[in-house]
């Protein structure tokens, strides 16, 4: 194994927010340009961490693609004084994370759980449910449609509310698809 290789870590860098696949596509090309220092480059790859969420359009279940840090590019590199001008020069770059003016590469565990979490949200997506304890609701659908009530408790892994409407004079916990409600 090369030196090389065994030097590089994961660096988080600072972005314009929104520019963060701009900014992942000017690093890719980079690396493709980059002449290889003996058997590695030393900027080896890019990444915007993503993850796949839920959510309701116009009454439909979307699935949409988020980026897990807005405004942040990871990248895996030897940090030297040509890989940091490299980085530093591509358009939509604002700076290196870390503490005074060194960039501060990322622990193994942080990457592994970023790493992690992108490769779990491409098994199954996560209902993201947009209700929050205390919130008041209109049911939309089903038998208690136009009754209002307030959020008690939120399912996110059954995509359910549990609500208290007044029926006939009465509090009552009804627990409804989180489709089936419009928050105010």
């Amino acid at each position: 194994m090369s030196e090389t290789v065994a030097n590089t870590h994961w660096y988080a860098i600072q972005s314009y927010s929104g520019h963060e696949n701009k900014v992942q596509r000017l690093i890719q090309l980079r690396i493709e340009e980059e002449p290889e220092e003996g058997d590695a480059q030393q900027i080896r790859q890019v990444l915007v961490p993503t993850h796949e969420v839920v959510e309701i359009r116009n009454g439909k279940r979307v699935t949409v693609t988020k980026r897990l840090y807005p405004g942040y590019v990871l990248v895996e590199m030897v940090l030297n004084e040509r890989t940091q001008h490299v980085i530093n020069n591509v358009q939509g770059v604002i700076k290196f994370v870390g503490q005074g003016r060194a960039p501060q590469p990322l622990r193994e565990d942080e990457i592994n759980k970023i790493l992690g979490v992108e490769i779990e949200s491409e098994k199954a997506a996560r209902e993201e449910i947009p209700f929050h304890i205390g919130q008041v609701v209109e049911v939309t659908q089903g038998p208690f449609t136009d009754f209002s009530g307030t959020v008690q408790e939120v399912y996110p892994d059954k995509g359910k509310v549990k609500v208290e409407v007044s029926l006939f004079g009465r509090p009552t916990s009804v627990e409804l698809d989180y489709t089936d409600l419009k928050g105010y």
